[in-house]
């Protein structure tokens, strides 16, 4: 297989990656319930819902995910790079 393709194949599962703003925070960690992540802790120190992270992600405000989703459920993905360390599964679980 291409090596270009292999490295833009996990991008592919994203139904969108939308640019962020210059401004734009980062995840910094999980907010789980029962194992599933409900929402995000942002940089800035703001926690958000699931749904509320989808929104500020498609509006650039949140920079290094992408958009996927599951069933009916849109849902934030760390943009594939190659370092296992910055997946969002490898943050931090933080309570509400």
């Amino acid at each position: 297989m291409n090596h270009d393709l292999r490295k833009e194949l996990p991008k592919m599962a994203l139904d969108d990656i939308p640019t962020p703003h210059s401004d734009a925070v980062e995840i910094t960690g999980l907010v789980k319930e029962h194992g599933r992540i409900e929402g995000y802790q942002l940089s800035d120190d703001r926690i958000v819902s699931r749904s509320e992270g989808v929104a500020l992600a498609r509006d650039g405000q949140i920079r290094g995910v992408g958009i996927a989703h599951r069933k009916d459920t849109e849902y934030l993905k760390a943009i594939p790079d190659g370092d296992e360390g910055n997946n969002l599964s490898s943050l931090p679980t933080i309570s509400r």
